[in-house]
Order: structure tokens, then sequence, then C-alpha cells
């Protein structure tokens, strides 16, 4: 197995737990529009996630940015910016006074963020054959 099919392995299992983490968010947002959960306990919780987010995040985006495969780095520069951006203006944290003011843009952004992951997962998924293919084959 070649490094590039280890870096869409990679790819496959962080964007696919990133995709289970954004709908754990919004379901967790709808939960708290139906009055199901609190606003404290919805923002500690989801607050203890917000950073390792980032960081696998990141961290898919470096293994691909090292390994010379442009196009799914180019692809997760647009959101991992955002993110770093917003962590560095310190707004990535859900405060539980202002959630109600902000839920509909958070679900947005956690729909947007489900979609993106999910799409990076199959483009990840037809990379890893690609390669694993090409690689028994020899063209590699």
């Amino acid at each position: 197995m070649t490094w590039e099919a280890i870096a869409y392995l990679l790819g496959l299992l962080i964007s696919g737990s990133l995709t289970f983490y954004a709908v754990w968010c919004i379901i967790m947002l709808s939960d708290l529009e139906s009055d199901y959960i609190n606003p404290v306990d919805l923002c500690s919780t989801l607050n203890a996630w917000v950073v390792p987010e980032v960081f696998l995040h990141s961290g898919l985006f470096t293994v691909f940015l090292l390994n010379g495969q442009w196009i799914p780095a180019l692809l997760n520069l647009p959101l991992l910016v955002w993110n770093i951006n917003k962590m560095a203006s310190e707004t990535q944290f859900f405060d539980p006074t202002l959630v109600f003011r902000h839920l509909p843009q958070y679900k947005k952004e956690g729909i947007i963020k489900a979609v993106f992951f999910l799409t990076c997962f199959f483009y990840y998924l037809y990379g890893m054959i690609v390669t694993l293919v090409n690689e028994n084959l020899g063209l590699v």
C-alpha cells in the first residue's frame, strides 16, 4: 500500500468521523430548538468537540499536503481557513446566552459541513480505489 493510498484511507476515516460529528451537531441543535435540552448543556457538550474537529481537519489537510495530493488539499483549504479564522477571532465556541439568537446560522453551518465532509468522503473513497487499482496493475 502506497503513501497515497494511506492518505486516502486516513481521509476516509477522518471525513467519515467529521460527517458524523456535523450530523450530531445538527441533531443537538434541533433538540435545543424542540426544547429537549437546555442551552448550557448543549454548549458544554458541543464546545468539547470544537477544537478536536479543527485539529482533525488540519491534520487531514497536512497529510494531503505532505503527500503531494494537491486537489484534496485545495478542496479542504477553504473550510480549514474559515475554521482557523473563527478560532483567531475567538468565535468558535457556542455561547449559552447567544445560542438561540444564532441557532439558524449554527444549523446552516452544520448542514454545510455535513455535506462537505460527506462529499469529501466519497471523493477519498474514489481516490483510494483508483490508487489501489493502479498499484495492483503496476501503473504507479
